[in-house]
Order: C-alpha cells, then sequence, then structure tokens
C-alpha cells in the first residue's frame, strides 16, 4: 500500500510516497507535496485514557472495546485502558475484561496493549475525581492485580505507608510508575523518585503543588523528570504553563483521560461508581470539579499547534514520546521496520484516514 504527503519522520517533515504493509517498507522523497496538501503521522499513543464513545473501561470487555474504536476514529492506534479506584472486586473485574482486549484485539480498535491502573494507593485528600475507595499500598493485592492483566502504568501517592516497598517492586518488573494524587512533600516525592517512581500523572493535577520552600511533586517533576503526562485540552492546564514545562521536562507527552463523555453529547455519564456530566468541552463532578476530559489526541495536536509548537514536535508529544517511556521500540514513528500505524491529516489537521498495522480502519 502506498501514501503520498507530507510524512513527519524523525528526522522531520519529508515530502514523500510511503509503501507499507504490517511494517513501513520504504520512503521515496519527492520534490514537492501532492495537492490537496496532507501529512502522514505516525500513530497516535494514549497512556491514560479511561473512556470514550460512551464506554467506561470499568465496564469491562464490551467497553474497552467499544472506547477502542471509538479513539482509533480520532487516530490513536495504541492506548492504556485506564481504571479508577473502586471497591476490589470492581477493579479486578474491570483488568479481566481489559486483558481479554490485549489478548484479542479486532481489526477497528486501537491496540490495548495493557493497563494503566491509576488507584487504588491514592491519597484520600486528593482524590479529584476519583470515587472514594481509596486502600493503602499492598503488595499481595498488587501481586494479585498484575496476574489479572497487563499492568504498564501504575498512579500512586508517594506519602502513604508501604508505597516505597511497592514502587520498587513495581519498578524492578518494568512496570512504570507514577505519582499523582498525592500530597507528598518535595522529601517524600523525592524518595519515591528515587524507589523507581519516575513519572507524573497528569501533571499540575491532584498533586502538591510548587511553591518557592515547598516544591511538592510539582516541583520535584520540573527538577528532575525526564517523562511526565500532560492533559492537552486547555482545561486543565493553562497553554501558557504547558509551553514553560516544555522548557523543563523534555519527554513531556499527552494524554486524554478521556472519560464516557468523549465524543458524546452534553449530558450524564458514568466514571466507575460517579455519575458524570459533559458541560461543553469540558467533563465535571455535580460539584463542578474536573473529571477527565472529552479530549481526543487529534484534537489535542491541533491544541499544541495552536499554542505555538511545530506540527512535528506536536505530533512527538502525541506518540512518539509516550512510545518511549512505555518502552514500545515498535512504534511511535514512521521508519521502516516500525509498525505501520498511520494517521492521515489534511491541511486543516483534522483526521481522513487511520491505519493499524498496515490495515486502514477509518
Amino acid at each position: 500500500m502506498e501514501l503520498s504527503g507530507t510524512v513527519i519522520t524523525p528526522q522531520g517533515p519529508v515530502a514523500g510516497r510511503l509503501s507499507f504493509g504490517e511494517r513501513v517498507e520504504g520512503l521515496e522523497p519527492m520534490a514537492t507535496a501532492p495537492e490537496p496538501r496532507r501529512f502522514i503521522l505516525p500513530g497516535f499513543i494514549d497512556l491514560h485514557v479511561h473512556g470514550g464513545g460512551g464506554a467506561d473501561t470499568m465496564e469491562g470487555e464490551a467497553a474497552v472495546r467499544q472506547l477502542a474504536r471509538f479513539h482509533a476514529q480520532h487516530g490513536t492506534t495504541t492506548l492504556l485502558a485506564t481504571t479508577v479506584t473502586a471497591p476490589v472486586e470492581e477493579i479486578e473485574a474491570a483488568l479481566r475484561g481489559a486483558r481479554a482486549v490485549v489478548e484479542r484485539p479486532a481489526v477497528d480498535e486501537a491496540q490495548v496493549v495493557g493497563v494503566h491502573l491509576e488507584g487504588p494507593f491514592i491519597s484520600p485528600r486528593k482524590l479529584g475525581a476519583q470515587p472514594p475507595y481509596p486502600l493503602l499500598p499492598d503488595l499481595e493485592l498488587v501481586q494479585r492485580f498484575c496476574a489479572l492483566a497487563p499492568i504498564r502504568i501504575v498512579t500512586l501517592a508517594a506519602e502513604l505507608p508501604g508505597a516505597l516497598e511497592l514502587i520498587r517492586w513495581l519498578a524492578g518488573r518494568g512496570v512504570r510508575v507514577q505519582q499523582g494524587h498525592t500530597t507528598a512533600t518535595y522529601a517524600e516525592a523525592l524518595a519515591a523518585f528515587e524507589a523507581g517512581a519516575r513519572g507524573f500523572t497528569h501533571l499540575f493535577n491532584a498533586m502538591t503543588p510548587l511553591v518557592q520552600r515547598e516544591p511538592g511533586v510539582v516541583g520535584l517533576s520540573l527538577e528532575r523528570a525526564r517523562y511526565a503526562e500532560v492533559i492537552g485540552d486547555g482545561l486543565h492546564v493553562h497553554p501558557a504553563v504547558l509551553r514553560g514545562v516544555l522548557r523543563a521536562i523534555p519527554g513531556l507527552y499527552v494524554v486524554t483521560d478521556a472519560v464516557a463523555a468523549a465524543g458524546m453529547p452534553e449530558g450524564e455519564y458514568r466514571m466507575g461508581r460517579h455519575a458524570v456530566y459533559r458541560k461543553g468541552e469540558g467533563v465535571y463532578l455535580a460539584d463542578g470539579a474536573l473529571a477527565g476530559s472529552s479530549l481526543t489526541l487529534d484534537r489535542a495536536l491541533r491544541n499544541l499547534v495552536g499554542w505555538g509548537l511545530p506540527l512535528e514536535e506536536a505530533a512527538q508529544r502525541v506518540s512518539t514520546l509516550a512510545a518511549e517511556y512505555l518502552g514500545l521500540e515498535d512504534r511511535g514513528r514512521i521508519a521502516v521496520g516500525a509498525r505501520a500505524d498511520l494517521v492521515v491529516l489534511n491541511a486543516g489537521l483534522e483526521v481522513e484516514e487511520v491505519y493499524i498495522r498496515g490495515e486502514r480502519v477509518r
């Protein structure tokens, strides 16, 4: 199969003709990009997505498939099904559902490569939009969770008793541990960072802020982090703050933190045991607090470009850097031998075509 346009490669934009099967086979440069103008990008990668298209990860296999199909239509070709804090039996059921999708992927779905376990080991004082079922870190329970599904990321609060032991165990097995929903001091966060919790969940949200005499978790991230995730909707983090963070955290990558309301009209939806409400472009709890987002990564890309990032950098921040962080060496870039996970955008950066492992799904 072939596609022609401006191809966003690791070396920069190239006008050319891209050939591929399941993997990229070659790129033939052209003197000029063909008209009408279009851009060919690596498929988007979302490492924090609870739902979309009316479906919520906590509802099980069918819902995970539904959200994976929805996000594929917006250019996401790889994702982590993300849980919320809930009674243990509900988390276990969600993990079983996600595992079924990991093991038996469908052609029209973004590939679910595992689970982001957000909670339950979080601070009851920084729940954010998480349902109120936090637990103290429990290694035996995590081992049960890991037996049920491939857990790739765990978000936890560093200040909780037992957190450092759990971080070391997870990091020693290649799980990415992220600090989030936390009241940790700078010293507590640093201890967790040194134990292996090198990531940061929805940076700035549900964590201790930067203050000149107590840097908190945010301050630690700006000082030490190579990678961190940020929600790119312009509601959770002001664009000026995001641009500033880019100077400090080279591997800052964008996630959606999307919930079931993404892609749906205004109204009431589920986020685990919580009711959430879409109003305009935001999603909120009944008390008005933000509750995940309605974001898709194609809109996040357009946001980044609108906020002043070059298209090639925006593409890295919705694809390449997330792949690097998670150790997905076969995707996140357009290069010979890489998976043919591709997104074709028109001149307005709107999705026209999506390919997952060389198969067109849109």
